[in-house]
């Protein structure tokens, strides 16, 4: 009687990809929380259930929005832990398992090269376990240039071993956008040094994190010669990437430099060195190199929630709609005004399907903002509607820059920030196919008509 129920791993593998990709993170989201509540993970009480669910989802979706002080309310072994669920979070945890299936010695199965490509963005299967395979070397090698670097210059100030922890630490969450830091609460420091070195080391590591795994391979390619030339996804990842950071840190300089702006007062090469952080830091990295990061101007806050909304390249270490959508919308646009049936660029057009998929990008994203922001300011009366929006774009585009809001909220509300969180972290497309494939399939088409538009 047994042999007529289908095994585990045949109901596996009929899993429609979205559907294994958001149950597997929710998976882990319920192993990370029971993991956070253990006894030694607080350091001086556990974490209660709703502080060790909203650490879990902040960490597995690398936010870096939190209801607690890592610094103050986690012990070392806690921090160990918050550190390796960021890395789990930025790399993917489908990379971590398949990597884990070949070191057993495990065929990895269509499904899970199915799962690899969604989880990647990427078009085809072409070479993916090979991607994956370097994955994790090509991203342990660069946070452990980064923590080498920030022990360096870190060392003098906080003794070697404290340095050695602290730059492993904030490598991890620079270079998985996670926005997670140890300096918060403690003595002498209001969070992360914003000095010009860690900025640019921090800066660096998030812009590389940004870019994506297959921008990461194919600039790798190209400077070995494999491949003559970039393709059109990385170059346009790259011009727009470029074209968001000056732009918003030129923004954040005129709108801070005004008679009370969070940057008077400070020499003119300082004050560009932290608004170019902090355009950086705002596409998802949730790093503050602002002491009084609340007096941001509201010009300023509408510049971060913008760009934070639009976040960061697809199969990277960030979210937000990603550049990619609104270089093919810009694009799209562009084209329509000038009567063209598909948009160009660099001597190439792009298929109607990317459009169709920017747009269900955007329009989605919009729909949950606005709902979630009218939610929450529905349900915590006086809340201010700036601190609320901020918090939830900051939170969709797994951000973790907070004007402070967050550890207001009510119960409810962390519960419906960490829906957020997880939605923005796997991504309006992904969450629509799973829903999509537990529906039945039409077997009716109906008339087309036009509307006015």
């Amino acid at each position: 009687m047994l042999k007529s129920f289908p095994s585990y791993q045949i109901l596996l593998r009929r899993t429609p990809t979205p559907l294994r990709l958001t149950s597997g993170l929710a998976l882990m989201v319920l192993l990370a929380t029971a993991a956070l509540m253990l006894p030694f993970v607080g350091q001086s009480r556990p974490l209660s259930l709703n502080e060790a669910l909203f650490t879990a989802v902040s960490a597995l979706t690398v936010t870096g929005l939190s209801i607690i002080t890592p610094s103050k309310d986690l012990s070392l072994l806690g921090q160990i832990l918050l550190m390796v669920l960021i890395q789990i979070g930025g790399v993917g945890y489908m990379v971590i398992a398949v990597v884990v299936f070949r070191l057993l010695g495990r065929n990895i199965s269509l499904a899970d090269r199915l799962a690899l490509r969604d989880s990647f963005g990427l078009l085809d299967m072409n070479a993916i376990l090979r991607l994956t395979q370097r994955t994790l070397a090509a991203v342990l090698l660069i946070e452990l240039t980064g923590a080498v670097l920030l022990w360096f210059h870190w060392r003098t100030q906080l003794g070697d071993a404290q340095a050695a922890f602290y730059a492993v630490f904030h490598a991890v969450s620079a270079f998985c956008n996670a926005g997670f830091d140890l300096f918060s609460g403690m003595a002498g420091f209001n969070g992360i040094p914003n000095d010009t070195v860690t900025l640019t080391i921090l800066g660096s590591l998030i812009v590389i994190g940004g870019l994506g795994i297959p921008v990461i391979a194919d600039l790798l390619l190209v400077w070995r010669r494999s491949r003559k030339h970039l393709s059109l996804h990385s170059r346009l990842t790259l011009l727009t990437s470029a074209f968001l950071v000056v732009t918003g840190a030129l923004g954040l300089f005129l709108a801070e430099r005004q008679p009370t702006g969070t940057l008077v007062g400070l020499p003119t090469s300082r004050a560009w060195v932290i608004a170019v952080f902090q355009s950086i830091s705002a596409r998802t990295a949730g790093f503050s190199s602002i002491d009084n990061f609340y007096d941001l101007s509201p010009a300023s806050q509408l510049l971060k929630i913008t760009l934070m909304f639009i976040g960061t390249a697809p199969a990277s270490m960030g979210g937000g709609i990603t550049t990619s959508a609104l270089a093919a919308l810009v694009l799209g646009l562009w084209a329509f005004a000038r009567g063209r049936e598909t948009p160009h660029i660099f001597g190439r057009s792009l298929g109607t399907a990317t459009l169709r998929r920017a747009s269900a990008v955007l329009t989605v994203s919009l729909l949950v903002i606005t709902s979630v922001t009218w939610i929450l300011l529905l349900t915590h009366p006086g809340a201010p509607f700036d601190h609320v929006l901020f918090e939830v774009v900051s939170a969709f585009a797994t951000c973790g820059l907070s004007l402070g809001y967050t550890s207001r909220l009510s119960l409810f509300g962390q519960f419906v920030i960490c829906l957020v969180m997880f939605w923005g972290r796997l991504g309006a497309l992904t969450i629509i196919m799973a829903l999509a494939q537990l529906a039945p399939p039409r077997l009716l088409s109906y008339p087309e008509e036009q509307i006015l538009v």
